[in-house]
């Protein structure tokens, strides 16, 4: 929020002549007035005048929001604080903001440069009926049929794209002999559950549907992905087959079902009530939730509509023992979670990892789950995971 400042000894009007003081009275309300339309909150008697009174008040509670906000980071980012005095500053959080920016500007620069030298097979092809139902492909060479692997990316279902894709990840895929896709789908602001993870589905099909032209071999497809898309690539890898055999479409008619899938920071379960119970707690709300289920209040979270689409969204609900392999990687050590948790920390946490593979335990289910624990000590990580799979 940008803050104005307001010199004191305009408030101090016995020195001055009347004129001048009405003057500055008048400055001082149209400069109200201005911040009163960019943040509306600052009324705080909502009476539609901003005062200087209220002003002062909002501005010092933005502040001391600003100060937790910078202090949570810094728990979670101790290399932050430069000058080591235990406080993040707002200097050290825009030094540290900016780098990440230029680091970020440069790897872009480097994927452009990289897409150039290695152009997409296809590209934005249309794999549905909706814009957004798109893929990029990179074939391997191969002589024969090549397992495929399909990236879905993250972003909560209301954000992201195909673009996010790892090129490393493609190097490695393609130097296995193993052809990769990343596809974009539907967001839940377009429409809500189930069609972001069905969209996902409908990718598999499709390029099962063109396996021969492809040159891919329809038994032996992956998907992957991060976060949302890490909860598509195992909702696919647990659901039932959602083939429909009676279909005219060809595609609809063909398989969803995996030979494997990975899963970064991946929620693996949607139902707010099943976290609150994992955790021990009432855990914070993650927004993407809202959209993904079409409800608007936390009110409604908890209501036996939303649970009943919130289970079915969840991978954990859909394990079975005839479900592939599947790795999850979390990439940090587990801990409990800290009264001053974020929504991001709840729905990327390692313990929602650890109940799926206590499931697992009972339905006999090869689940993975990648922590920098000690006592972790597999040694292949989740792309060398796919590629063994995909190649035996």
């Amino acid at each position: 929020m940008r803050r104005f400042t307001l010199c004191l000894s305009l408030i101090l009007l016995a020195g001055f002549s009347p004129s001048f003081a009405a003057e500055q009275t008048s400055e001082t309300n149209e400069r109200l007035a201005v911040q009163l339309n960019k943040q509306p909150a600052a009324d705080l008697d909502n009476d539609g005048i901003l005062t200087l009174t209220e002003w002062k008040a909002f501005a010092a509670d933005q502040q001391d929001e600003k100060k937790k906000k910078l202090q949570a980071l810094l728990k979670k980012q101790p290399q932050l604080d430069t000058n080591r005095d235990g406080v993040l500053s707002v200097e050290e959080w825009t030094v540290a903001a900016n780098r990440l920016r230029e680091r970020r500007a440069q790897g872009e620069s480097a994927k452009t440069r990289w897409l150039k030298e290695n152009p997409p097979t296809q590209a934005n092809v249309n794999y549905g009926p909706h814009e957004r139902n798109v893929f990029d492909f990179w074939q391997a060479e191969s002589d024969s049929p090549t397992p495929l692997v399909i990236y879905i990316h993250g972003g909560g279902w209301v954000g992201g794209s195909k673009d996010s894709i790892s090129q490393g990840h493609i190097e490695q895929f393609r130097k296995a002999g193993i052809s990769i896709a990343a596809i974009s789908y539907r967001y839940s602001t377009i429409a809500p559950f189930p069609a972001p993870l069905r969209d996902g589905g409908l990718a598999v099909q499709y390029f099962r549907a063109h396996a021969d032209e492809l040159n891919i071999d329809p038994e032996r497809v992956a998907c992957y992905g991060g976060s949302a898309g890490a909860a598509t690539s195992l909702w696919l890898a647990f659901h039932d087959d959602l083939a429909d055999p009676n279909s005219d479409d060809p595609v609809l008619r063909e398989s969803t079902r995996l030979k494997c899938a990975a899963a970064y920071a991946c929620p693996t379960t949607i139902d707010k009530a099943t976290m609150d119970e994992w955790f021990g707690m009432t855990v914070a709300t993650h927004p993407a939730i809202y959209p993904l289920l079409n409800i608007t209040q936390e009110s409604e979270i908890y209501s036996e509509q939303s649970r009943r689409i919130a289970k079915e969204a969840s991978a954990v609900t859909h394990l079975s023992s005839d479900d592939p392999p599947v790795y999850l990687s979390y990439g940090n050590r587990y801990k409990p979670l800290s009264a001053d948790h974020t929504p991001g920390d709840v729905v990327h946490h390692a313990l929602l990892g650890k109940k799926l593979q206590e499931k697992a335990k009972e339905t006999g289910n090869t689940v993975i789950v990648q922590t920098d624990e000690p006592e972790f000590t597999q040694s292949e990580d989740a792309i060398d995971f796919m590629i063994r799979q995909l190649k035996n």
